[in-house]
């Protein structure tokens, strides 16, 4: 990479988006990355606000995330999950004993009135994190998933109390929101997009569907990392939402044809794509040094877009 950024904006959910976003983070000057975030899988649990992408994202780049399991805090206990089961209460979403406090930190916030940008931004600073961290809304916008045979479930009833089991028939956003003025500014001044090997669905539809966004991100060159490797999803169940909602097998060329006026994507090695060029590289990333040098090969392939 010779190029010297200075406005590249990551789309980012779930742990792969996280990934790569902490290699973005590490290949470029603090100032020259925004990471706009997912948040339609926010819901609320124990009376607490719980925004999960956010939360992996800004844990993923303060070095605090587990490798192996990608979400959460590293040495987590779960004494409280264990006592609120005891009582009765419900334990099928894992919230861990210190993951508990931002949730509190971030729903006493949220009750003072600040937005969930300014949360955002004062949990980072907190956790030492430089990178500019932006929900993709202060408003809900609620991912929905009309289900065969279980009727319509928010993201984190499907995902989590059901594990994704329930075939998909369709996935669809409730609740109107804005996309936060950050997030528009952010996207109108980038040099480059860059969209995380995140479930198309349900990790970056819910940030296009937002009025503005989705011909403000194209309107930039925008390159995509597959989040399929030889006909799977490294993490969740995107292979198998990809036969139900688009009709054709998972590949990296249904994920090229899921964004149109996309310039490029960045695929694993062996893998092809044809609508688009295919940059082939090695996309799993098992640590933060293959995080950072998968980043560094899309910016410097994303020079020639430029």
């Amino acid at each position: 990479m010779s190029r010297r950024w200075k406005s590249v904006v990551a789309l980012s959910g779930g742990v792969g988006g996280a990934r790569l976003v902490r290699g973005l983070a590490r290949a470029l000057p603090a100032d020259a990355l925004t990471v706009v975030v997912n948040t339609g899988d926010d819901f609320e649990h124990w009376g607490l606000y719980v925004s999960p992408d956010v939360d992996t994202v800004m844990y993923s780049l303060a070095g605090l995330s587990p490798e192996e399991r990608g979400w959460g805090l590293a040495d987590e206990t779960f004494r409280a999950l264990e006592g609120m089961r005891l009582f009765g209460e419900d334990g099928w979403f894992g919230i861990g004993d210190r993951d508990l406090s931002t949730h509190l930190a971030r729903t006493r916030g949220l009750a003072r009135g600040e937005t969930l940008t300014a949360v955002t931004a004062r949990l980072c600073r907190a956790l030492g994190v430089g990178t500019l961290v932006l929900p993709m809304s202060d408003g809900r916008c609620r991912t929905m998933i009309d289900t065969s045979g279980d009727g319509t479930l928010t993201f984190q009833e499907w995902f989590v109390r059901h594990r994704a089991e329930p075939p998909v028939r369709r996935v669809w956003f409730d609740g109107g929101a804005e996309a936060a003025p950050e997030v528009r500014a952010a996207v109108a001044g980038a040099e480059l997009v860059v969209i995380g090997p995140s479930n198309p669905y349900v990790s970056i539809d819910p940030i296009l569907s937002l009025p503005g966004v989705h011909g403000g991100v194209f309107a930039r060159p925008v390159v995509a990392v597959s989040p399929i490797v030889n006909g799977q999803a490294i993490k969740g169940p995107l292979a198998s939402m990809i036969p139900l909602l688009a009709g054709t097998e998972a590949s990296a060329e249904a994920i090229a044809r899921h964004y149109p006026g996309l310039r490029a994507i960045v695929v694993q090695r062996g893998d092809s794509a044809t609508s688009v060029p295919a940059w082939e590289e090695e996309t799993i990333m098992r640590s933060p040094g293959e995080s950072e040098r998968l980043a560094r090969a899309v910016l410097a392939r994303a020079e020639a877009l430029t």
